[in-house]
């Protein structure tokens, strides 16, 4: 119940807003309900919160879809964190079933490999921001350390990459010969080392530095010679040919 204010009159304020939080979306005005705002006003005029309410569908018994979305998005500190999480993150949130949090996981898998496809089917790889451009939106977001080789041919096109290893949230282990074996079956007439710091800092580490002269190397006696080796850690990257510690 409201309580009376001094002058007598009820705290209407606090009642109405109550009221909107518990309401469905389906109680909503048209013009506040998520998919009536995107027919009528596009993609731009809805929030994050909004934009997911839309995936998800449906909210639970204590909160309506756009409530979820609003808590999902607070508990993951926003999309792009969001983002990095897989399905089974994604359950702690109440009402947040394997359904809803599988649909996010592909949604955001999605959004990755569109920012690839706009590169076109043949990608010649010159410059760091080129590798960054292509490889970028596969490793920022991964939340374990992953190590790549990409082959390339002699016009430095793109052929194909392989996944060395997989490790934890600060390392992996990598083999040098099993990135020469890979390049030797690709054919690669050079290669181009990347991995990803999931913890957001750039810098190259001594034992990066290490696996890298071996990898070089390496390939200098298979006459494969090795490009770059790129880091990248979210939207940053670290080139080593940039900084001089590829010859």
């Amino acid at each position: 119940m409201s309580k009376p204010t001094e002058s007598g009159e009820e705290e209407k304020e606090t009642f109405e807003a109550d009221k909107f939080r518990n309401r469905t979306v389906k109680e909503m005005r048209p013009d506040e309900q998520p998919r009536e705002k995107l027919m009528k006003y596009g993609g731009e005029s809805l929030s994050d919160a909004e934009l997911l309410a839309i995936l998800l569908r449906t909210g639970s018994r204590e909160m309506n879809v756009i409530q979820m979305s609003q808590a999902v998005l607070d508990h993951f500190d926003g999309l792009r964190h969001l983002a990095r999480k897989g399905w089974q993150d994604l359950k702690v949130i109440p009402g947040m079933g394997k359904v809803k949090s599988l649909t996010l996981e592909a949604v955001f898998e999605l959004s990755r490999r569109i920012q690839v496809a706009s590169l076109g089917d043949q990608l010649q790889i010159t410059s760091p921001q080129e590798a960054v451009a292509y490889f970028g939106p596969k490793l920022r977001d991964l939340t374990k350390e992953v190590f790549l080789v990409a082959f390339l041919n002699n016009a430095k096109y793109l052929m194909g990459y392989h996944k060395i290893s997989s490790g934890g949230s600060t390392a992996t282990i990598v083999d040098p010969a099993e990135i020469m074996r890979q390049s030797v079956l690709n054919e690669a007439q050079s290669i181009l080392l990347l991995h990803n710091h999931p913890s957001g800092n750039k810098d190259e580490s001594k034992a990066d530095i290490q696996l890298t002269n071996r990898v070089v190397k390496a390939g200098k006696l298979l006459g494969i010679p090795v490009n770059d080796h790129i880091i990248i850690a979210g939207d940053s990257y670290t080139s080593f040919r940039a900084k001089g510690l590829i010859e």
